[in-house]
């Protein structure tokens, strides 16, 4: 396998898939996606394709939007309506990521098997990135699926990731 990884850590909590309860997990992943579970961002964008919002400041825009949605889960909290996540089985360390893999700090992978994670992301919302990946070998698995925003902040973390690579080299010639 010829795959360009960089060295990051992060969080993945993954769930091997058995047939059994793999809708409940898809379900998960549906949710989870920026138009089931965000109104004022589904509806900014709406407004941003009529343009609407062209004489505004998009930065400013979605600070107000990642605002609104802290106010709800706020609200959420108090009203006890917390929204409860499935629970998975496994909980590992990502010691390095590719644009289309990830490897593992353990081998715990089971080859050609699909998994469904949830991976803290250190990006602008901080989030649980929900993704479907299948195993390569015991540490390391491909992404098969990830929503297309998701994909558009995994792609600018992993070039992040490069570039701090990138730097650290240069210093230590």
């Amino acid at each position: 396998m010829d795959i360009r990884f960089v060295a990051t850590s992060l969080d993945i909590h993954l769930q091997l898939l058995d047939g059994s309860s793999d809708e409940l997990f898809r379900k998960e992943y549906r949710v989870l996606s920026d138009f089931e579970e965000d109104a004022v961002g589904q509806w900014l964008k709406l407004a941003k394709a009529r343009g609407e919002t062209s004489d505004s400041d998009d930065v400013l825009l979605k600070l107000i939007v990642e605002l609104h949605k802290k106010v709800d889960v706020l609200t959420a909290l108090i009203k006890k309506e917390e929204r409860q996540l499935l629970q998975l089985e496994i909980d590992s360390k990502i010691c390095e990521i590719g644009f289309d893999h990830i490897k593992l700090e353990e081998g715990i992978f089971q080859k050609d098997r699909e998994y469904y994670c949830r991976i803290d992301m250190p990006v602008f919302p901080k989030r649980e990135m929900p993704i479907f990946i299948k195993g390569l070998d015991n540490n390391i698995a491909q992404i098969v699926l990830m929503h297309e925003a998701d994909q558009k902040d995994w792609n600018a973390y992993v070039t992040a990731r490069e570039r701090i690579m990138i730097r650290e080299m240069r210093t230590q010639t």
